[in-house]
């Protein structure tokens, strides 16, 4: 057998991936780094950032799933990375001119939001074409250990290029990072068979999609999860940068060699999730993931300066090990489980929750940062994800999730309006 290596096509997709994805780590980063160091944002500005770049999955989400179940994949990946590449190559070059200021900025982070949900829900639906069913799980390990990789090394490239060449230079990164992308997946082979899609109205499409998550215990449970738990992990990190850099006085390269050191839990969680699937099964592997990650957010706020820093550190450290981890596991189980005529409109169901509370947390940790203070914000978004642990509960006696979804008539509900 060639294995995962030896399959060109997802040695393409995992390069483009891992490069783009490591543009977007720097990124994550550079783009609330120029807000603070060169346009003087306020604490809520930087959080809006988040909440802006997350908002299109509220917007689009839904009409975007029944959209790409009717697409071939590829083209729409090779659209949205092009867009990506255009819309933040035009940051330096606002700069360059004088006219890069907050609204703009804010442009860049929706158009990029935009074009990032299309190419999720299109990216999701075409890995199950490029490998076989008994390599999905490795697969999925394969590139979110790359993705926390490129966590490791994007905020600590960012800390680096803003000391040498400002902050802004991390945009254009990620603005080539996306070129890449586009190259290496204009060149993969496999075509993927479309599953034809009666042509019902869109508004039908997205609704049988809806009733396919509301009606599925192990769907349902894991979105409503999935959206507290995105409320509070966004909520925090949309104001950790704040925290390093104002509250404890740290530079911004010390803030990218922060970040990317806490980011390194994710390569082990992602390294580890086949074999706790393995071990305790793929559903309680799942839960002592979460059960882990959530205690160690409290050692956040519990940071100082200098040598405090390692809590901080250790905090972030623990989550995205969990986190990581836990994502490879329900991943793999939704692109099994899930119909395949069905699975883009699943995706985008559960997703317009899981990332629906994203931008609101993005404002609200920002408004919390300005009122109660931001390491207060801390506690209050790290007590959020320990209570939400309760919702798992449903899955408690399960030892694996399953690979098929059984066979149900869906009930009706009404279609959204």
């Amino acid at each position: 057998m060639k294995g995962l290596w030896g399959n060109r096509d997802f040695r393409l997709l995992w390069t483009g991936e891992t490069t783009s994805m490591l543009g977007s780590m720097v990124a994550s980063t550079a783009l609330p780094l120029v807000a603070v160091v060169t346009l003087q944002a306020s604490t809520f500005e930087i959080a809006l950032l988040t909440a802006v770049a997350w908002l299109p999955w509220l917007v689009v989400g839904l009409p975007a799933g029944a959209w790409v179940d009717r697409l071939p994949k590829r083209p729409v990946m090779l659209a949205c990375n092009t867009v990506s590449m255009a819309v933040f190559g035009s940051v330096p070059l606002a700069a360059a001119f004088g006219v890069l200021s907050m609204p703009y900025l804010l442009a860049a982070a929706l158009l990029g939001g935009v074009a990032k949900v299309f190419f999720t829900l299109a990216y999701r639906a075409y890995l199950p074409a490029l490998v076989r069913p008994d390599e999905l799980l490795a697969a999925n390990a394969k590139l979110q250990g790359s993705e926390s990789a490129t966590q490791v090394g994007g905020p600590g490239l960012a800390g680096l290029l803003a000391q040498a060449f400002g902050p802004v230079s991390g945009v254009l990164a990620d603005a080539v990072s996306f070129g890449v992308s586009v190259l290496c997946v204009r060149a993969i082979k496999v075509r993927e068979a479309v599953v034809p899609v009666e042509r019902t109205p869109l508004r039908s499409q997205i609704a049988e999609g809806l009733r396919f998550v509301l009606q599925d215990r192990y769907l349902r449970t894991l979105m409503t999860f999935g959206a507290v738990s995105n409320l509070a992990l966004t909520g925090y990190q949309a104001i950790h940068i704040v925290f390093l850099s104002r509250t404890l006085g740290a530079a911004p390269g010390l803030v990218g060699l922060v970040l990317a050191v806490a980011a390194s839990g994710g390569v082990l969680g992602a390294a580890l999730a086949g074999r706790l699937g393995a071990r305790f099964g793929t559903a309680r592997a799942f839960l002592l993931c979460e059960v882990f990650a959530a205690p160690m957010l409290l050692l956040g706020p519990l940071s100082g300066p200098g040598w405090g820093l390692a809590l901080f550190v250790l905090a972030e450290f623990g989550v995205c090990a969990g986190v990581v981890a836990s994502n490879v596991l329900t991943t793999t189980f939704r692109q099994q489980y899930s119909p395949p005529e069905l699975f883009s409109r699943i995706n985008s169901s559960a997703s317009i929750v899981n990332y629906g509370t994203i931008p609101l947390a993005g404002v609200l940790g920002g408004v919390l940062g300005e009122v109660i203070g931001v390491r207060e914000t801390l506690w209050v978004m790290s007590g959020v994800l320990i209570v939400a642990l309760g919702m798992l509960a449903p899955l408690v006696k399960e030892r694996d999730f399953p690979v098929t979804a059984a066979a149900r008539p869906l009930r009706r509900l009404p279609l959204p309006t």
